[in-house]
């Protein structure tokens, strides 16, 4: 007789637009496709180390498809480094004897770049791992797409649809600060989708004095008004120089002491970032004489019910994660490809961030329909 094979699964890192769908797609083609046992581990990887889990069944599954965040809640904790009694430990051993201890044959992921990483070591420590790419960033490396981000371009991009109001009425300049600290294709998709003016990601760093002139260009020819898509991570010239240069100093240490120096530059850098929208504005307003207002979207971007977009891929992503697990397939992420699905191993995942290349197709058709990119 064949042993009902019994699946873990955890949502780790932020909450994204999807997580529930995702949650679903893997729950009902395990339970009812295949008959398998499905357990939700709550808080990420913290509920699989402190016993907190809930068996997923039909009933549960039922009617979260359309509901935001994650039913079984979320955290950043590392099972490598995880905060216990107010110090870091290494619960990887845990893990591993709970996983045995409830009799599990597969732990599947949902996450973003840590997330990948967290389940590389776990596929390390011997566990049967698969994951699911999330973020609504989109930098999970490997996949075409990531769940949240459809959602996320939806919202970033209506606000910049409202926002052209009060830019028009008052002769404003109002800049859109988006998430997006490695990677700025929310900042992108949505800038071009709502016809910001200008849009400043991190793979582009900017000249201020780039920004005043395409701003003075609409002046002269009568739009008193302009949009300012910029992504939280954007950096001026000056200061991406700096950071790169940290960065190399960093990976170029030949001691403890250099290294840790390098660190803490690096440190003090994003210290000097925090409020770098607010920062912008000022100068945008001094040079231009134009009065300019900041909205922060902040974690809206993160909320609400995901979009039909985001459903379907989750659900796809989820579905092909019990066929993998089916198949004991472990050791992968499970990739958006075109419509389909790819198993991608999660050596080729960890640790790797998927940036906008300069000459992407996004990038020439923003340069293409005139929008100013700060360089």
């Amino acid at each position: 007789m064949t042993k009902t094979k019994r699946i873990g699964i955890l949502t780790a890192g932020g909450d994204s637009p999807g997580l529930n769908a995702a949650i679903r797609g893997v729950g009902k083609t395990a339970l009812g496709f295949y008959g398998m046992e499905i357990i939700g581990f709550r808080d990420g990887f913290r509920g699989l180390v402190t016993n907190r889990r809930l068996r997923l069944d039909g009933s549960v599954l039922a009617g979260i498809l359309t509901v935001g965040g994650t039913i079984l809640g979320t955290s950043r904790d590392k099972p490598h480094r995880m905060k216990i009694d107010g110090r870091a430990r290494d619960m990887t051993a845990v893990i591993v004897n709970n996983y045995k201890k409830y009799g599990l044959s597969a732990l599947v992921c949902l996450g973003g770049g840590g997330t990948q990483k967290n389940a590389l070591r776990l596929t390390e420590a011997g566990l049967n791992v698969i994951s699911l790419p999330k973020t609504i960033d989109n930098d999970v490396a490997m996949t075409d797409s990531s769940i949240g981000f459809a959602t996320a371009l939806d919202i970033a991009t209506e606000a910049i649809d409202r926002l052209h109001s009060t830019a028009h009425s008052h002769h404003r300049i109002v800049v859109a600060e988006i998430m997006g600290h490695r990677a700025g294709w929310l900042a992108l998709g949505a800038g071009i989708a709502g016809g910001a003016d200008v849009i400043l990601i991190p793979e582009i760093p900017y000249h201020v004095d780039k920004i005043v002139e395409a701003i003075r260009r609409r002046s002269r020819h009568g739009t008193n008004f302009s949009i300012v898509a910029v992504a939280e991570g954007a950096m001026s010239v000056e200061d991406a120089r700096a950071f790169v240069a940290a960065e190399n100093r960093k990976e170029k240490a030949r001691n403890p002491r250099e290294r840790n120096d390098a660190k803490l530059e690096l440190a003090a850098i994003e210290a000097r970032h925090a409020g770098n929208t607010l920062r912008l504005a000022k100068q945008l307003e001094e040079l231009t004489h134009l009065e300019s207002r900041v909205t922060i979207l902040g974690y809206v971007q993160r909320g609400g019910t995901p979009s039909p977009a985001d459903r379907l891929l989750a659900t796809r992503l989820g579905s092909a994660c019990a066929d993998l697990i089916h198949e004991n397939v472990f050791g992968v992420m499970v990739a958006s490809r075109g419509n389909g699905t790819e198993p991608v191993p999660l050596v080729k995942v960890a640790g790797k961030r998927k940036t906008v290349p300069p000459n992407h197709s996004w990038v020439e058709t923003a340069r293409r329909v005139g929008t100013c990119l700060g360089d």
